[in-house]
Parts: C-alpha cells; sequence; structure tokens
C-alpha cells in the first residue's frame, strides 16, 4: 500500500487526467507534448496582465452540461488571485452559472449573423490578453457544431470559436477538450478524423490541452499555476463539487445522461473527488 500511494503522489499531472480513458483521448496523448498542462499554465504566466477571455458552455438537450463551467470558474477564479481579470463569454444556456461566483460574463447571442459583430465589441471593449475554451463545441470542418453522437446543435451553439478565429496569431489562445469537437482540436483534427473517426473540430488554438474530462483539464493548469507560483489557486473537492450543484440546480445536466445529477460525463462524483485530491497530491510532492 505504501509503495502505491508513493508512486501515485509521483504521477504526472497530465496523467492523472488521463485516468478512466472513455473517448480515446489516451491516444492522442502520444501525439501532444509531454508536459502540455504545464506548458499551458506557463503560457498564461507570460502574458501581461489584463483581461482574459474564458469560454465554457456546451448545449445538451436543452441545457448546458455540467463539464465546462466547473473547470471554467476554477480557472477564472485562480487567474484573478495572480492579477489578471477573467471575462466569461458564452450564451444563454449557462445563464447564471458565473454570476453566483461574482465573475464578469458576455453573453453571445445565437444567431449566427451576429457572431462577428458581438466578437467585435467585445474585442474591442476588453482588450483581452488571452483566451481560453474549456469545453465549448467548435464548428467542424462541414461548418456545423456537433455532439458526439454526431448530431447537429447548430442552432443551439452561439458562435464564439469565432473570437479564436479573428484573434488567430494575434491574442494566445489555450483550448480544453476531452473528445475532438471543441474549441482546440483542429489543432489535430487529421489524428482525429483517422485515429477517433469522428469529425473534429476545425478551430485551432496556440496551446491545446487533452483531458478524460474537461473540467479536469482546466484543474490540471490550475494545479500548475499553483506549482509554479506557490499560491493556493485549486480549491478542495468539496468547493467543486458544491458549485457543480450549484449549477445543476439553476439548469445544467450531466453530458453523458442528460440527467440533472451531480454527476459530469457519466461519471460519479467519487471520480471526480479522486481526480481533484490526486491532483492535490502532485502539486504538493
Amino acid at each position: 500500500m505504501e509503495q502505491k500511494e508513493k508512486i501515485e503522489k509521483i504521477e504526472k499531472i497530465e496523467d492523472i487526467v488521463l485516468r478512466h480513458s472513455r473517448r480515446s483521448m489516451d491516444i492522442l496523448r502520444h501525439y501532444m507534448p509531454e508536459d502540455y498542462c504545464l506548458e499551458a499554465a506557463k503560457d498564461i504566466l507570460s502574458w501581461e496582465k489584463g483581461t482574459i477571455f474564458l469560454t465554457t458552455g456546451f448545449y445538451v438537450a436543452g441545457h448546458a452540461e455540467t463539464d465546462g463551467p466547473a473547470g471554467t470558474v476554477v480557472l477564472a477564479e485562480a487567474v484573478k488571485k495572480l492579477g489578471y481579470h477573467p471575462v466569461i463569454v458564452t450564451d444563454h444556456f449557462c445563464k447564471g452559472f458565473f454570476e453566483i461566483r461574482g465573475l464578469a460574463v458576455e453573453y453571445m447571442p445565437l444567431e449566427e449573423e451576429m457572431g462577428e459583430g458581438f466578437c467585435k465589441q467585445i474585442l474591442k471593449k476588453h482588450h483581452p490578453v488571452g483566451l481560453i475554451s474549456i469545453e465549448r463545441c467548435g464548428r467542424n470542418v462541414k461548418e456545423d457544431y456537433t455532439n458526439m453522437r454526431g448530431i447537429s446543435i447548430k442552432e443551439h451553439t452561439a458562435a464564439i470559436d469565432m473570437l479564436f478565429e479573428m484573434t488567430d496569431g494575434i491574442i494566445p489562445s489555450i483550448g480544453v477538450g476531452d473528445g475532438g469537437n471543441e474549441i482546440g482540436m483542429g489543432n489535430m483534427a487529421n489524428i482525429i478524423a483517422e485515429k477517433l473517426l469522428l469529425i473534429p473540430s476545425k478551430t485551432r488554438v496556440d496551446r491545446l490541452v487533452i483531458a478524460c474530462v474537461s473540467n479536469w483539464g482546466a484543474y490540471a493548469i490550475t494545479a500548475y499555476l499553483e506549482k509554479l507560483t506557490k499560491i493556493k489557486l485549486l480549491p478542495d473537492f468539496e468547493e467543486i463539487r458544491s458549485y457543480i450543484e450549484e449549477t445543476v440546480k439553476i439548469g445544467s445536466v450531466d453530458g453523458v445522461t442528460h440527467e440533472p445529477n451531480v454527476t459530469v460525463d457519466g461519471y460519479d462524483i467519487a471520480v471526480e473527488k479522486e481526480i481533484v485530491e490526486s491532483l492535490h497530491e502532485a502539486v504538493s510532492a
């Protein structure tokens, strides 16, 4: 038992968030940089102090799913402690999710024809120094937004990926995903199409982060930010669980079961606890 605990304490953060793979993210791992979560954290710390846009909110059966908002809140509150000003960019399916944490929010309309004007408006208003997407659907090569079942959710998805396209090469960006259809997965579009047999998002980012659950990818970045700065940034599991519970009360659902339960992507909340506690161990190791 002591030997097992010792091994777990030195396990890489990237490996922790790829436990329990159900969507072949462990396959994509072979095509990723060794320390991709660490590099994402370093990227953030290299950005000049200013506004960071964080986007999330994946449409599922009339609601936003529980994967995404929790990771976004954790990372937003972390960068806020580090002197940045986080602004959440999402659509009305996440209404109220971030105000309960005192975070600024911009709600993008669903109408595609209004997307470009909205993006230009908030870019001019906030002048962000970086963009971070956590579990946000990106337009695919067929100019559609689809869920993991390949069903179009275009009419329920604001074109927030347009922000990343408009600022490509101008404002640094990070994308966190767990399937292949999220903003950022365009970095590995050919590999996803070949190895996972999926139609991938075409939206690219400067730094891609993968995890078995996108929340975990955001927690991993936060864990590295804490490790690098020595500032307490990663919340305890109970705080995260409480926030997920709050979003369920407001109107989020599990992305796999479509049920308003305190679960994420079909994983029992005990698995979330295991991942968060393992990340805390890795930070302190």
